[in-house]
């Protein structure tokens, strides 16, 4: 019988900055950019409960999120307490959680700093697998006071879904014979994969529940939305076959900043992009990869338009002068009419490198690495 489990950390950034400061207990706490009295780039990280009553949730643009502090402050509330992402804090703890996953369950696949798959198929049982998941809860909340929402299903789609019911300190428990019926109330955008443009797509057919989505075929789902419509035609059945691996897949290590400012300064510019490299290229190093084949870059201009290019190359690169070099390969057309004929300010600018070598994998000398 196969048992899955997974394991969703309840706000997570929020709950480890409230549980390390107990003056922030009970207030509204919003991990993320720097607001600057609505002024502020960048967005939201994660909101605790009480922030979120407000209206704010991770992603919402950080000015709009002080927006609704304040507003919240004029109807004599308290208004939230913002603060700055603290990442090397929050993966100690997420490290430590995980050590007691791993005491518990033998196959464990971090998804993620705050949340992770389990197999539980060894505990023979729901009901077993059940008992596991609270010693885990209880345990995390003993050690490290923090709580944590976990779903329990016959795959990881039916998992997953069921870890964001009853949150915060949740657990629910979906069999294979209720894995349908389980789905059918919730709304589309549940399911993992449907983002916003097919959620509109899926409204102009009067599709807004799961149970809506059941009435079309295979062929039809095919016909509207391509590969992607056979994945959505098992999705919506509660089928999922994806198996929980032991080691969590790094595809990519990246960096972006939004400017204070927008700027038309390409020395500018071009300096932030040299820093972002750098620390690409530390937490690359960091991660034990021994070459990068792709390298890419992200723009954004002040009208929010958005674009990204990319380089792969036939010779794996491992060396920082190597990376800022392809990276500003890619850059160069933006500063100038090739990319951005109308001369639009810049908003944002990021640097990526994609298709990482492992330590022990076979290939070709990296570029940069010494033998």
């Amino acid at each position: 019988m196969r048992i899955i489990g997974h394991l969703d950390m309840d706000a997570f950034f929020a709950s480890v900055e409230e549980r390390d400061d107990p003056r922030l207990r009970g207030l509204p706490v919003v991990v993320g950019a720097d607001p600057k009295e609505g002024k502020g780039r960048g967005v939201v990280s994660t909101a605790n409960y009480r922030a979120r009553e407000y209206g704010i949730h991770s992603a919402l643009p950080i000015s709009r999120a002080w927006r609704l502090s304040e507003a919240a402050r004029n109807r004599g509330e308290p208004p939230a307490v913002f603060l700055r992402v603290n990442i090397h804090r929050y993966a100690e703890v997420s490290e430590r959680i995980m050590q007691i996953l791993r005491s518990k369950v033998p196959l464990v696949e971090e998804a993620g700093v705050d949340e992770a798959y389990l197999d539980l198929s060894f505990a023979g049982s729901f009901k077993k697998a059940t008992e596991i998941c609270r010693s885990i809860k209880k345990e995390i909340k003993a050690k490290e006071q923090l709580t944590a929402s976990v779903g329990i299903g016959p795959n990881k789609l039916i998992a997953k879904i069921a870890s964001g019911h009853q949150k915060p300190d949740g657990l629910t428990v979906v069999t294979p014979k209720k894995a349908e019926a389980f789905l059918q109330p919730l709304a589309v955008r549940e399911i993992p994969g449907i983002g916003p443009k097919t959620e509109m797509l899926l409204k102009e057919k009067g599709v807004r529940v799961v149970r809506d989505l059941r009435r079309f075929t295979r062929k039809a789902l095919q016909e509207a939305l391509g590969k992607r419509g056979f994945d959505l035609y098992r999705k919506v059945r509660g089928r999922n076959e994806t198996p929980v691996v032991e080691e969590y897949e790094v595809k990519s290590i990246g960096e972006q900043i939004t400017f204070p400012e927008d700027t038309e300064d390409s020395d500018f510019v071009s300096e932030q992009l040299r820093a972002l490299c750098r620390d690409v290229f530390i937490r690359f190093r960091e991660s034990g990869f021994r070459g990068f084949r792709t390298v890419a870059i992200t723009v954004r201009f002040a009208d929010f338009e958005t674009k990204t290019r990319c380089h792969t190359l036939r010779v794996p690169l491992a060396a920082n002068e190597l990376l800022e070099s392809e990276a500003f390969k890619l850059l160069r057309p933006f500063l100038d009419a090739r990319e951005n004929p109308h001369h639009k300010k810049f908003r944002l600018v990021g640097v990526r490198v994609e298709k990482l070598i492992q330590g022990g994998q076979k290939t070709d000398r990296p570029a940069g690495l010494s033998a």
